[in-house]
């Protein structure tokens, strides 16, 4: 990584003045949630769960440390995304998936921060010093070095660092549906009649792994069930995978760039670890159990296992106008 570029993660440094994305020094704050979407589903002043219990947070409250030039860029992709945003999918399906993936990004890569900082803190009023795992060092250096890409001369060559699907959602402008994973790096969109999954940091295996469903998907509008599972799957295969992305990072004077390294089964070992029916029914009923379908509803003895994707006996995909299910 180029010495110039600053890593908060070589030195574990999570201060409110410094900015969150370049280092400088700083008072300016920019929210971790874009404030068009706390103000339009008007989640600003609800209350979000954090590491740091002796606090009640908001969404409000998540204020990232920042440069003008970092706040200035992460506002310019805020309308850009916005504007998309209100011509539903054939909006968001015009954007470049760097353009996702730093939006993203921003969310997942703020609620990271905050863990961070909180821990960090905690740790030295204990006296006791803050550390993590040398791969997880790596894995969200690599994260902060590819977020740095809205300022920084930051570029990506060749195979790309994600997998990002985008496609067309019964969902109206008044419902959202998100969810995030800060440690894996998942990240999880539906409204206004869209919806995308974005796998941040799995050089593209986990989208190819699937790219026979979501190929079948193309020219059907997504049930809500079948948005949830698709999710599901995502969320499963990158528990799964037995392979750490790896990543050629080229320095010079004219910048960074940035090659994702792709993942090749061994011999002696695949890609994916094995399918665990069980473990996935577990995994699949934390985000159906809103419709009322129970675990015992997914797996059952001597039956197929329940898909909203893909009829079990003949892979064919699952019109989304036969479920009979609310959306």
């Amino acid at each position: 990584m180029s010495p110039t570029l600053f890593n908060p993660f070589d030195d574990l440094i999570f201060n409110e003045q410094f900015c969150f994305l370049t280092g400088e020094l700083t008072t300016e704050k920019m929210p971790v949630y874009p404030n068009w979407l706390m103000d339009h589903f008007k989640f600003r002043e609800d209350r979000i769960e954090m590491m740091d219990k002796s606090k009640s947070y908001t969404y409000n409250d998540l204020q990232l440390p920042c440069s003008p030039r970092v706040k200035k860029a992460f506002e310019a992709l805020d309308e850009t995304f916005y504007n998309a945003y209100k011509k539903g999918f054939q909006g968001i399906e015009q954007l470049d998936e760097q353009q996702i993936f730093l939006w993203a990004g921003r969310m997942v890569y703020g609620m990271l921060y905050y863990e961070m900082y909180y821990e960090s803190n905690r740790m030295m009023r204990q006296r006791e010093e803050f550390d993590l795992s040398p791969m997880l060092r790596e894995r969200f250096g690599n994260f902060h070095l590819m977020l740095k890409s809205i300022v920084e001369p930051v570029s990506f060559v060749g195979h790309k660092p994600w997998s990002i699907i985008v496609f067309p959602l019964k969902y109206s402008a008044d419902i959202i549906s998100y969810r995030d994973d800060t440690v894996n790096l998942l990240f999880q969109f539906g409204v206004n009649g869209f919806g995308f999954i974005a796998c941040l940091q799995d050089n593209g295996v986990i989208g190819e792994k699937e790219k026979e469903l979501t190929e079948k998907m193309k020219g059907h509008v997504l049930h809500p069930l079948q948005f949830e599972e698709l999710f599901a799957r995502f969320h499963y295969a990158d528990y799964i995978l037995q392979y750490k992305p790896q990543y050629k990072i080229d320095c010079t004077e004219e910048g960074v760039s940035i090659e994702a390294i792709p993942i090749m089964a061994t011999e002696d070992r695949p890609v994916f670890a094995f399918w665990d029916e069980e473990v996935f029914a577990q995994l699949l009923t934390n985000y159906w159990s809103v419709y009322g379908i129970q675990r015992e509803d997914i797996i059952q003895f001597q039956k197929p296992f329940l898909s909203f994707l893909q009829n079990p006996y003949t892979k064919e995909f699952v019109v989304p106008e036969t479920i009979n299910q609310p959306f």
